[in-house]
């Protein structure tokens, strides 16, 4: 299972330290090279929703494996687009499309499975949920390693890597994932009703920890773009030296990320806290990266730093939202916040590239600004007994 977020996740980040490569060799501006990124990511927000939902009816595995068939397919348009056509952009922005729209039907559907095979078991359920989570964070520090290597053979070989990895992983959940026996779903208008009631039920928590999952993944592809364009223009890091400093604070996130979720055991309270000190540190470490930008060891520990404040959070945010709704409509509920997840990564480039050239402090401001405004919500919503009754 762990293998769907980190195949879904290198489809994404190890293109990042790629861009710079790519703008050169296809010819357009950083804002298009973001949309290699943000196409990926759009196409799954809209269409989670929908795997969800199916997930809950038809089962998991029936959805997982198509996607990743979609995946892979996407993957091959994009590098052969880019190995064969003179004018690449248009087919790469396809094919990405289609990798998203596999994205939407695999990674989100993780986590209502562990529930399902972890239903009685709240400890268990978190620990597998905390590896799942470090297999993502895992992805990211490794896909600007393995993203620098591939594209300093060919530029465009990262695309099939990840048709490669898609392979892998169907064969993985195929013959090694037994998805326990699914009830007789719910008429579709019982499930809406019941969804709904659900949402308006426990909506304050839930759409608290849906905004949690945007902001964190927004800043982390905000601050990761950034990274990836002046470790080149600023410090004059390339190729395969640039992957690995890259790998630096994704490095910490993964092993905080870790830690966090071999220790939390479904606790509560103890997940509210981590939420708390996290936002807090994530409010003042964030306010500095444009400042020390220049001072590239002092950039690396700030980043460090804003690491591993994320990388604490999300194995929480991972573990309360599965373990705390219900079977039937898990598929649904955690897919709203993967939904939410994908949407911080689609606007996270975009809106990098257009604030680093005259706004790049001032964004970064309010990125602790805003962290901080979240603190005060979660404090309010994030109630445990309420979540726990």
């Amino acid at each position: 299972m762990a293998s769907i977020p980190l195949v879904m996740t290198l489809g994404n980040s190890m293109l990042i330290p790629v861009l710079p490569i790519l703008e050169k060799k296809v010819g357009i501006s950083p804002f298009q090279s973001s949309m290699v990124i943000t196409s990926y990511s759009v196409s799954a927000v809209f269409l989670i929703p929908i795997a969800g939902y199916l997930s809950d009816r038809l089962g998991r595995k029936k959805v997982i494996i198509p996607s990743l068939i979609l995946a892979l397919i996407g993957g091959l348009i994009a590098g052969f687009a880019s190995w064969k056509i003179d004018d690449p952009y248009t087919w790469i922005i396809i094919g990405r499309i289609l990798q998203g729209i596999g994205a939407s039907g695999a990674m989100p559907i993780i986590l209502p499975l562990v529930g399902d095979l972890y239903k009685n078991d709240d400890e268990q359920a978190s620990t597998c949920l905390g590896t799942i989570e470090t297999s993502n964070t895992f992805g990211k520090a490794l896909s600007p390693i393995l993203g620098s290597v591939f594209a300093a053979f060919l530029w465009f070989l990262p695309f099939f890597a990840i048709s490669v990895f898609s392979l892998i992983s169907i064969a993985m959940i195929f013959f090694l994932v037994k998805e326990p026996e699914r009830e007789d779903p719910v008429k579709f208008k019982v499930f809406l009703k019941n969804t709904m009631k659900t949402l308006k039920k426990e909506g304050k928590w839930l759409f608290t920890l849906f905004t949690l999952g945007f902001f964190t993944m927004l800043v982390l592809f905000s601050v990761l773009f950034y990274l990836s364009d002046i470790l080149e223009k600023i410090h004059d890091i390339n190729g395969i030296k640039k992957g690995f400093v890259l790998a630096i604070p994704l490095t910490v996130l993964c092993i905080v990320a870790y830690i966090t979720g071999r220790k939390i055991k479904g606790n509560l309270p103890t997940m509210r806290k981590i939420i708390i000190v996290c936002l807090i540190v994530w409010a003042i470490s964030v306010v500095f990266v444009g400042f020390v930008s220049k001072q590239l060891i002092l950039l690396l520990i700030v980043t460090s730093i804003l690491g591993m404040a994320m990388g604490a959070i999300m194995p929480v945010l991972d573990a309360i939202i599965t373990e705390n709704t219900k079977k039937e409509e898990r598929g649904t509920i955690t897919s709203f916040y993967s939904a939410a997840r994908f949407a911080g990564v689609a606007a996270g480039p975009p809106l990098m590239s257009l604030l680093m050239k005259k706004y790049l402090n001032t964004g970064y401001i309010t990125a602790g600004v805003l962290a901080l405004l979240l603190l005060f919500v979660v404090i309010k919503f994030i109630n445990v007994k309420e979540i726990e009754n």
